[in-house]
């Protein structure tokens, strides 16, 4: 509210305070490649997204919503949130995920943004912030009329009025659909056959919080304000619940610190991540985490001897595999990478990330026969359509070929899949010009090249 007060510049402070209060909702339509443009950095996990998926779908499916329906997105982000957007997909941050104690705590958060979506709250948020928008707007401009006047404070206390109950406005409708996600997130939990309790602990964290000033808060606590009485509704449903006093498998206590370990490795600076998991530490997490800062560093023996234990010890894992796949093919060893790769591809055929993994290395190797085996797990990787890479790299795959209308074609779906809908048109123009009139990429570009420019991709 300061730029609003300052140098009494009314209509600029207006200006200030309806995009301040419309933050919270422009995250409702964000599309991945709008994210990435304002600075939301989408990154791309096989063995996170694959456990978060794992996590997700029975409580989607407790939530009545189809979980094939539904998108999930990884945040390169040390900071704990999550957060649902339109079109059915879900945000984490990998903050959240190496905060979290345990799987429970991890599941908790889930249930509760399923809650936000189940209920639709996006939408109504959206349309409590239209219909308060008005009655401010007019508020503002008798304001600024007052003042012109001559009858300033006036006019200032009708300005200053009209915000202070948008925003009191704003936060109790908010604070209603808290308390309702919290609700509808433990009954996805029961139906699910799982416990709240990890949601409890998660949720009396961020109450302590906000004991804490503003700028050390967690975004998730800010953006999900704790009141004493919502988190005591919350407790005595939780603990109604039959599934109350269920354990963590220890699977999934395995899974969720492996992939704690990767997370820190890739994203932590390499020394941060070398005092976290000393040499002293011989866990099967702290070897994953090194081998990977290692890789980063460039000491390919070091990091190759820290995963090879691994590889007996987490034998039927794909994604230590996968791991091994990458450093040797960043390494510059693409028979090694292919070898690795098609290991983890074996191990977990139905993930699609994996045969992208596959499918690059072997488009490394620049021949015909395997350009051309590339393009089969390229075209698997892009099938659920949630891959863009996918797409770039056929784009490649194709040239190679000299098969230019595919490669335009291939072109025009990255682009599309990115919601950067003027480039995929152009592409998609000029793989019609390349491409059999009629046939079912033919089609697909035309598809594309049709589409009006404000569409927007869910």
């Amino acid at each position: 509210m300061t730029s609003f007060m300052s140098g009494g510049r009314i209509s600029a402070g207006w200006r200030s305070m309806a995009a301040g209060l419309a933050a919270a909702f422009m995250m409702c339509s964000l599309l991945p490649g709008v994210a990435q443009a304002q600075g939301i950095r989408i990154v791309s996990d096989a063995e996170t997204e694959a456990m978060l998926r794992e996590v997700s779908d029975p409580l989607l499916r407790a939530a009545g919503l189809d979980p094939n329906a539904v998108k999930i997105h990884l945040v390169n982000d040390r900071n704990l949130n999550a957060f649902v957007a339109g079109g059915q997909q879900m945000f984490f941050h990998t903050g959240l995920i190496t905060t979290v104690n345990s799987p429970g705590e991890l599941m908790g958060v889930i249930a509760h943004e399923i809650g936000h979506m189940s209920g639709g709250h996006l939408v109504k948020r959206r349309e409590e912030f239209e219909n308060m928008s008005m009655p401010v707007m007019a508020s503002m401009i008798l304001g600024v009329g007052a003042i012109a006047a001559g009858a300033g404070d006036a006019g200032m206390a009708l300005i200053m009025g009209s915000q202070h109950l948008a925003t009191r406005s704003l936060l109790a409708f908010t604070r209603e659909q808290e308390a309702s996600a919290d609700q509808a997130g433990a009954t996805f939990l029961q139906r699910a056959g799982l416990s709240g309790r990890g949601m409890l602990d998660l949720f009396a964290t961020m109450r302590d919080q906000e004991l804490l000033s503003a700028n050390r808060q967690d975004p998730y606590a800010r953006s999900h304000p704790m009141s004493g009485a919502r988190y005591a509704a919350l407790e005595e449903r939780v603990k109604e619940s039959p599934y109350f006093d269920k354990p963590d498998t220890p699977e999934r206590i395995h899974q969720l610190k492996m992939i704690q370990a990767k997370i820190y490795g890739f994203l932590d600076d390499p020394n941060v991540v070398f005092r976290r998991y000393p040499a002293s530490d011989t866990s099967v997490y702290a070897r994953y985490a090194r081998s990977v800062a290692y890789h980063r560093t460039g000491q390919l023996d070091r990091a190759l001897s820290e995963l090879e234990p691994l590889l007996e010890l987490e034998a039927k894992n794909p994604y230590v595999r996968e791991v091994q796949g990458q450093i040797y093919f960043e390494s510059g060893r693409v028979e090694e990478a292919i070898t690795a790769y098609t290991k983890s591809v074996g191990m977990k055929p139905e993930d699609n990330q994996l045969h992208l993994g596959l499918g690059r290395a072997l488009l490394a190797r620049g021949d015909k026969a395997t350009t051309e085996q590339a393009i089969g797990h390229l075209n698997t990787a892009a099938s659920k359509g949630d891959q863009p890479y996918a797409y770039y790299q056929l784009s490649i795959a194709y040239g190679q070929l000299e098969n230019i209308g595919m490669a335009e074609l291939s072109t025009a779906q990255y682009y599309d899949s990115l919601g950067r809908v003027q480039q995929a048109k152009a592409h998609a123009d000029r793989a019609m010009r390349q491409l059999t009139q009629g046939s079912p990429e033919w089609l697909r570009a035309q598809d594309i090249a049709l589409q009006p420019p404000e569409k927007r991709r869910s």
